[in-house]
Parts: structure tokens; sequence; C-alpha cells
């Protein structure tokens, strides 16, 4: 036996090793710590649960926005000592202002278009400005907007304890959210429709939480935890020991944006209304060099040190490991500060008994396909045709290995996707074995024949691949939902059949021909 052979069954082997690996704890109760945490799990068609499509009404967000614009250009104009006579919200995302004489009105326009690159400003007749939000602005504040209230979303649902939720953003102004396993759909809107809260508390920093943890809370005091994500994936909880009762809430908050610090790092700026800036400005100043944690529905996001008092109502919270950690901090924070009004638009329940019964079509069809398939490819190319059989069975685990790993979530047309990945299988199979077969008659050597066949066949079984799986991942793109669903596991079907076909064949047939001169090639 070769080296290159040796090395080529070691591969086989380590992909089957890492494949069940993967695939045992979707199909065991409690895996052992060792063993990976990720598995695969069923959809709402297949389990059953609620579906809801919300509605997320960015109009009233974008008013806001406008409002508040109105409001500091208002100010900023006092400060300048730049004479207005109004400056109020117009309609929409416009805000409109009025000037006593030219020279103010020429004034202010420089003024706002220096510092208010999100106003597009524009003269009216007389000594009117209008200015509206730029179709940049506004596109930031509605993708920000959806970000919120994904992210408000997610953590209510996480609250509630549903298993594998499926919650995504759907065209510009929806949400769809798929809770498989829960029959109470009034109970889950009550639950997501509410605000997020947000909360400053104080760290303290006279003992360790862990010391907390193990003598007992003291009175007024509790642990919170922060979620850390390693470079590997795995999570950590970091305890907090913190003060009760909190400095403040984000309800003076109104802005939370990502910004570039003073050496390129990202930072996240926050800032507040007149009430909560002197609030904030009062706690900052009381509490210099000590930690505060910012709190969003019980879950530590960031706990940074108080360098010193800040006023204006205006704070820059650093140390992000990355812009989107920094990005996701800016969500949370608006989240809990500026949560758009979000009505259903759509809700349905899905029993399980729909999905039980999918579950048990979906198999009988897959093993009889599957039987059909095997029994042809053995009576036709017969020892041959049992290598394609092996190779077929190969992608069992390959496949629900990688769909695990993903933490892929199993729908009906995904299913449907895993089983026509399975019938389409063999085609490698058939084309490298009808390519042997062509090198035997003209008088080749079973080896020579094999390789020749491999070879020669690689190119046809790629472009025929490659041409589906450009049509799945155009509809993964497109589509949502069950489409994706079925996308997914044709492309990874895909992609494991060409390994199996090309790679595990010829590793099955190099075993069988190796050590001996092999006179006939049964296929």
């Amino acid at each position: 036996m070769d080296k290159s052979l040796k090395w080529r069954i070691a591969v086989v082997l380590g992909v089957f090793f890492i494949s069940v690996l993967y695939v045992l704890p979707t199909f065991t109760e409690q895996p052992p710590s060792w063993w990976p945490d990720k598995k695969i799990s069923l959809g709402l068609d297949l389990k059953g649960g609620i579906h809801l499509v919300m509605g997320v009404d960015l109009n009233v967000v974008l008013e806001n926005s406008a409002g508040r614009l109105a409001d500091e250009f208002r100010r900023s104009l006092a400060d300048e000592s730049i004479t207005a006579v109004n400056v109020v919200k117009g309609r929409g995302t416009t805000v409109e202002a009025e000037f006593p004489d030219s020279d103010s009105m020429g004034k202010a326009e420089a003024f706002l278009s220096k510092n208010f690159p999100q106003l597009s400003v524009s003269r009216q007749d007389g000594l009117k400005l209008t200015a509206a939000l730029t179709s940049s602005e506004v596109a930031s504040i509605r993708e920000m907007t959806t970000r919120q209230a994904l992210e408000t979303i997610r953590n209510r649902v996480d609250m509630f304890g549903v298993a594998e939720p499926d919650i995504r953003p759907q065209g510009e102004d929806r949400i769809v959210i798929q809770l498989p396993g829960l029959d109470d759909p009034k109970r889950a809107v009550e639950l997501i429709g509410k605000t997020a809260l947000l909360e400053f508390k104080l760290v303290d920093d006279s003992r360790s939480a862990e010391w907390a943890l193990a003598n007992g809370l003291p009175a007024g005091l509790e642990v919170l935890y922060e979620k850390e994500v390693a470079a590997d994936g795995s999570e950590r909880r970091i305890p907090y020991l913190l003060k009760k009762v909190p400095l403040m809430t984000g309800e003076g908050l109104v802005d939370a944006r990502v910004v570039s610090g003073r050496l390129g790092e990202p930072e996240v700026s926050i800032t507040f209304d007149s009430r909560g800036a002197r609030q904030f400005e009062r706690i900052t100043g009381e509490y210099v060099q000590r930690n505060m944690a910012i709190v969003l529905d019980g879950v530590v996001y960031s706990a940074p040190v108080i360098q010193s008092k800040i006023a204006g109502g205006h704070a820059v919270i650093n140390g992000m490991r990355s812009p989107d950690e920094a990005r996701d901090l800016a969500v949370v924070l608006r989240a809990g500060a500026l949560p758009a009004p979000v009505s259903v638009l759509e809700e349905r329940t899905v029993g399980p008994t729909l999905g039980a019964d999918s579950i048990e079509m979906g198999l009988q069809a897959g093993m009889l396909g599957l039987g059909a398939v095997l029994l042809f490819m053995a009576v036709y190319y017969r020892k041959s045709g049992l290598i394609a059989d092996a190779a077929l069975l190969f992608n069992f685990p390959i496949i629900l290995a990688v769909l695990a790993c993903f933490g892929a979530t199993l729908t009906l047309p995904g299913i449907f996707g895993l089983i026509l990945t399975l019938g389409m299988a063999v085609d490698a199979n058939v084309l490298i074995f009808e390519r042997i077969r062509e090198e035997l008659r003209v008088g080749k050597t079973p080896k020579a024949a094999t390789a020749a066949g491999f070879g020669r066949a690689f190119w046809t079984i790629f472009d025929s691949n490659l041409t589906t799986l450009i049509t799945a991942m155009v509809l993964y793109q497109f589509g949502s939902g069950p489409i994706r669903g079925f996308a997914v596991t044709l492309s990874v079907g895909i992609l494991s059949s060409m390994f199996t076909a090309i790679f595990f064949s010829r590793v099955l047939f190099d075993l069988s021909l190796s050590g001996r001169r092999a006179e006939r090639l049964s296929i």
C-alpha cells in the first residue's frame, strides 16, 4: 500500500470520526462534556409552535429623529448667538426654521450644513429654511431600527425560554418570529411587545463577585453576568457584583451610535435628553474612577470606568474589541431607549401533529427512494455498485454533521432537499463508472481504467454540480424561511456528494485493487 493511499484513508477516517462526533449530540439526551454542544433543531413545520410576523413602524422613529434634531438645532443656534424666530419640526422628517433677517438665515444655513451633515438644507420663500433627513440618514435609521427591534425581541424570547427560536428580518419593516414548541400566542405577543429595560448600576469593588456567590449576597447587592464569546465560539459568563438599585435607567437615553476613537478604535457615543444629561453628570461626578455597569434586561453589556465628570449629555463607551461589538452595544442601548412601535401583522399556530406526520412521510419517502437507488446500483454495477452505495451512505453523517455544526434548523423543505441530494449523489458515480467501462473496452487494465475514469470524469462532475450549487446560492440569497432551508441542505449535500463520489469512492477502488494484480473489475 503506497503512502498516497494511506493518507487518503486517514482523511476518510478523520472525516467520518468528526462527522459522528458532531451528529451524536442531536440524537443523545445528555452527551459528555467534551462533545460539541451544537445540534440540529426542528423547524416550526416539524415541531409545531407559533409563527408571528411583526411590523415595525419606521415612520414614527424617523419623525422622532427629526423632532430631536429640531430641538438640538434650536439649542445650537442659541449657543452660537444666531437669532431665529422659530425652529420647529415640520411634516415627516423635516425641520423648519424662520429668521428675522437674511444675515441670520445665512449664518444658520452655514452652521446647519457644517454641523448637521445628516440634514439636507433648502431655502423657502421668505426668510425660511427647511432641512430634511438625507436619504443615507433615513436608510441608516431604518436599518438601525430594524436591528434594534430584532435585538429587543431576541432578548425577550431568550427570557421566555424558547428552545431554538427563529427570528429574522423580512423586507425592510417586518420581522418573522418562529417559536417552536409554544402554543400560547397571546402570551408570546405580550412578552415580545414589551420595551427592553436599560439600567446603569454601580459595581461594588469592595469584594469580588465570586466571594459573594460563595459566602452569600449582602443586602442591596446582586450578581449579574456578561457574556463573552471566545475566538473558538465558546461562551464564558463573567460575573459582576452590582448595587441592586440602579443609578439611573435608560429613560433619558435618546441615541447611541458607533464612532471612531482617537486611535481609530470603535467606540459607542451615547446621548441623553436634558433631564438625563443632568442626572448623568451628577452620577459621573460622584463616582469618578468607579466602574458603572450598563445592564439590559438583566445582562451586563459593558462595565467601563468613569474617568471624569461627564457634562453636556454626551458620553463615550470605549474598550470595544471589534466594530461588531461596538455596533451590537449601540443596538442594545437604542433598543432599551428608543423602541419602535411593533404590531402583529400575522399570527399562526402550527400543531405538533402536523409536524410529526410530515417527519414520518418524509422519512418514508426517503427510505423508499434510498432503497431503490441502492438496489439499482448494486444490480447494475455489481461490486462497483456496492462501492457507490457505501459512498452514498457516507453522505448521511457528513451532511448531518455540517448542519449540526452550524446549528441549522431542519424544516420540511430541508428534508426534501436532503432526499433530493441523496438521489442526485449517485450521478457522479454513474459518470465515473461509465467512463471506466469505456476505458476497459479499449483494453486498459483495471487500475489504469479506474485512474482514467476518475480523472476524465472529474470536470464533468464539477461543472454539473457547480451549476446546481449556484442555483442553491441564488435561492438562499433571495429566498426566506423554508426556501433557505432547502437551499442550505441542497448546497451541503452537493459538496458532500462530490467528496464521497470523487475522493471516498476512489479510495475504495484503489484499496480493492492494491496489493495484487487485478485482471478483472466487477463493474
